[in-house]
C-alpha cells in the first residue's frame, strides 16, 4: 500500500486524512516536522507521496530532482512523489484546486484589480490563477514589500481580495489579515482558509454584503489532483462535490440556541446520538471553568462576571469541528458571541411555549418574568439563528424536525 501524507509544520487542523481516505487505497497520516529535520525526512524512505502546506511549498523544491512546469511556473510545490530510483518528484496541484473553485461556483475576475494577501506558495499559485483568469491587475500585498499593509490605501480601488496567508487560520482564530471597509469597489473576497468555514474576513463580507467564498473547494478539489499524482489514476471530477458537501455537513458545528428550558441540552445529547456527535454543553463548561454550580456564580459574582465567563467558554467551544454545542439562554445577549458560533456552525433556534419552560436552576428564569425576557431576546434569537425548531411535541418529535431543518433526517455522515 502506497503511503501518503501531509507534511506541515502544524496540523492539528487539517481535513486531509478525511478527504483522502474517500479518494484512493492509501494510507495517509500528518507529518508535522519541525524546520530543523525537514531535509532529513525528505531525504528518508517514510514515504511514497507528499502533500506540502505551510510553510514548506517553497522550501521543499531544493530537494526535488525534477518539477512539473505548474510547480516551476509559480516557485511552489505542494505535491511530491517518490520515483522509482528514490528521487522526488514536485508538482503544484494548489492552481488546479484554486481555479477550480473559482469556476465551479461561477466566480469570474476577468478585468478586475485583484490583491492576493502574503507571499507564500499558496500566493504564488493564486496568483497565476488569478492572471490567467483574465485579472486587470495582480498585486501582492506582504509584510514587507512594496505593497505592503501599511500602504495599503493606495489599492482602495481593488474589486477582488484573496487571503492567502494563515492569518484567522484555526487555531488563532478571530484574526483578520485587513478591513474590508477599505476598499468601497470590493466585489468579491476569497479566502483560502477552510477551517474555519467562515474567518473573520469572510464574516465581515458577508455583513457588508460581499460575495464570498471559503477554502474548502479548493482544498478537496487539489487534493483530489494529488491523488491522481499519487496512484497514477484518473478521477471523476464530480467526487470533488461530493466529498466537498459530505465533508462540510460533518464538519459543521450544530449550535443550539433558545430560552432557558426550552431543551437545547435533551436535543443536543439526541442529536449527538444520531448523528455519532460529540456533545458539548456551554453550561456545563462554564461550571467547570469556575469551579462552582451557575447559580451559586451567580449569587457570588452577578450576571456581569457570568457573561464573561460564557464568552470565553463560546471562544473555545466555537473553534471545534463536528460537534454539537447547546448554549446558554443568555448567550445572545453579547454580539460578540455571534461570530464565535457562526464562524464553524449552523444555528437552530429551539422554541418553546413560555408555560412549558423549566425555570428550575435558573437564577435569571426565577428573578423576573419569562415573558419579558422573551420579548428581549425573540429578536436576538432570531439575529442569531440560521433556522428554528420548535420544541411542542415528544423528544423524537423534536429531533425529526431538527434533522430535516439540518438535511440530515436519514444521513449517514460518514458515507
Amino acid at each position: 500500500m502506497l503511503r501518503c501524507g501531509l507534511l506541515g509544520e502544524k496540523l492539528g487542523h487539517s481535513y486531509s486524512p478525511a478527504i483522502h481516505a474517500r479518494l484512493g487505497d492509501y494510507s495517509y497520516q500528518l507529518f508535522a516536522c519541525p524546520r530543523e529535520d525537514l531535509a532529513r525526512f525528505l531525504q528518508s524512505g517514510e514515504f511514497d507521496g507528499l502533500n506540502v502546506t505551510i510553510p514548506y511549498k517553497k522550501a521543499v523544491i531544493p530537494y526535488c530532482a525534477a518539477l512539473s512546469d505548474a510547480a516551476r511556473a509559480v516557485g511552489s510545490v505542494n505535491t511530491i512523489v517518490r520515483c522509482a530510483d528514490g528521487t522526488l518528484y514536485g508538482d503544484n496541484t494548489d492552481v488546479f484546486g484554486f481555479r477550480y473553485m473559482l469556476r465551479r461556483n461561477g466566480v469570474s475576475v476577468c478585468g478586475a484589480k485583484a490583491l492576493v494577501l502574503g507571499s507564500g506558495g499558496a500566493a504564488a499559485a493564486v496568483c497565476a490563477v488569478l492572471r490567467a483568469e483574465g485579472a486587470r491587475e495582480v498585486r501582492v500585498i506582504s509584510r514587507t514589500g512594496a505593497d505592503n499593509y501599511s500602504n495599503l490605501d493606495r489599492h482602495a480601488d481593488a474589486e477582488v481580495i484573496v487571503n492567502a496567508t494563515p492569518v484567522g487560520m484555526y487555531p488563532n482564530n478571530g484574526a483578520s489579515p485587513v478591513d474590508l471597509q477599505r476598499f468601497p469597489k470590493l466585489a468579491l473576497v476569497l479566502d483560502v482558509i477552510y477551517n474555519p468555514a467562515r474567518t473573520v474576513l469572510l464574516m465581515q463580507a458577508e455583513e457588508l454584503g460581499i460575495p464570498n467564498l471559503g477554502g474548502l473547494h479548493m482544498l478537496v478539489a487539489q487534493a483530489k489532483r494529488s491523488s491522481e499524482i499519487f496512484t497514477g489514476t484518473v478521477i471523476d471530477d464530480a467526487r470533488i462535490d461530493e466529498i466537498e458537501s459530505a465533508l462540510s455537513r460533518r464538519m459543521r458545528n450544530i449550535i443550539l440556541i433558545g430560552m432557558p428550558g426550552s431543551g437545547k441540552s435533551t436535543l443536543a445529547r439526541q442529536l449527538g446520538w444520531a448523528l455519532g456527535r460529540e456533545v458539548l454543553d456551554a453550561d456545563r463548561c462554564v461550571e467547570h471553568a469556575v469551579g462552582m454550580p451557575i447559580p451559586e456564580f451567580f449569587a457570588r459574582y452577578g450576571e456581569e462576571a457570568f457573561r464573561r465567563q460564557e464568552t470565553a467558554v463560546l471562544c473555545e467551544l466555537g473553534k471545534r469541528s463536528g460537534a454539537v454545542i447547546a448554549t446558554g439562554g443568555g448567550c445572545v445577549t453579547r454580539a460578540e458571541n455571534y461570530a464565535l458560533l457562526h464562524q464553524n456552525g449552523t444555528i437552530l433556534w429551539l422554541r418553546r411555549a413560555l408555560d412549558a419552560l423549566s425555570v428550575e436552576g435558573r437564577p435569571l428564569s426565577q428573578r423576573g418574568s419569562l415573558e419579558e425576557m422573551y420579548v428581549a431576546r425573540a429578536p436576538l434569537y432570531a439575529h442569531f439563528a440560521d433556522a428554528a425548531v420548535d420544541n411542542d411535541g415528544t423528544v423524537d418529535q423534536t429531533l425529526r424536525r431538527a434533522l430535516d431543518v439540518l438535511g440530515l433526517r436519514g444521513a449517514h455522515e460518514n458515507d
